[in-house]
């Protein structure tokens, strides 16, 4: 049971950009959530914004079309033109102006780095497996 867990778990998807940008624009930025998640390292909780996407769709490595639940342990992986790449958490990218913003930490949520989209040539994102859940 632990194998297929730690299977599924490292699974990566991609987004195309195209339809990141689509999927984030219906979705008005401004409008965003305070969620509570666990905190895995001192049993206390920690607070910060995030988007209101529920489920993204995203393609799988066989090339079929799926729609995942976001989470509070989905973490996002962008790769920039210049092959430098960049982990965000996916709860709390925000696309603003073709400025993709988001925060690289659970304990630093408002310390938040911001990529030109056009910079952006791919999107990946996988389940990371961190002891993070939603407690509201």
């Amino acid at each position: 049971m632990a194998l297929v867990f730690v299977m599924h778990s490292c699974t990566t998807y991609t987004i195309p950009t195209e339809s990141f940008k689509t999927q984030f624009s219906k979705f008005d930025s401004i409008q965003k959530r305070e969620r509570v998640i666990n905190n895995p390292l001192t049993y206390g909780t920690i607070k910060y914004m995030t988007n209101n996407i529920m489920m993204i769709n995203v393609i799988d490595k066989n090339n079929n079309p799926l729609t995942i639940r976001n989470s509070a342990s989905l973490e996002m992986r962008v790769t920039k033109k210049n092959g430098k790449k960049n982990i965000f958490y996916f709860d709390t990218v925000t696309l603003e102006n073709d400025i993709l913003k988001g925060s690289q930490s659970r304990f630093l949520p408002t310390i938040r780095k911001e990529i030109p989209f056009d910079d952006i040539i791919k999107i990946e994102i996988q389940e990371g497996g961190k002891n993070y859940n939603y407690q509201n």
